[in-house]
């Protein structure tokens, strides 16, 4: 499994959803396992971004087409990150 954060900014609907329906959050979680992921972790935020996800799925296909799915419902865009291990990006040299 790889490992990617989505990092969410909630459209005004996305906003109206939560403030009247916060389960409406669990009920996204569920639909991620749904689709192929599962959320490892999960932060509401200050700033640019309202919620960050740390989500395992198996491939950049499946996080690819969990974000077009979620964001087409109009309650929030994503920016998607890959997660890599430094020790797989730098090996570290044999001695």
């Amino acid at each position: 499994m790889m490992t990617f954060i989505f990092l969410a900014t909630l459209s005004p609907q996305g906003l109206q959803t939560l403030r009247f329906t916060p389960e409406r959050l669990l009920e996204v979680n569920r639909e991620v396992e749904d689709l192929g992921g599962r959320v490892l972790h999960q932060w509401a935020l200050l700033g640019y971004y309202d919620f960050m996800s740390v989500i395992e799925a198996p491939d950049e296909r499946v996080a690819a087409a969990m974000a077009m799915e979620l964001s087409a419902r109009g309650s929030a865009t994503f920016d998607t990150l890959t997660v890599m291990d430094p020790d797989e990006v730098f090996p570290q040299p044999a001695e």
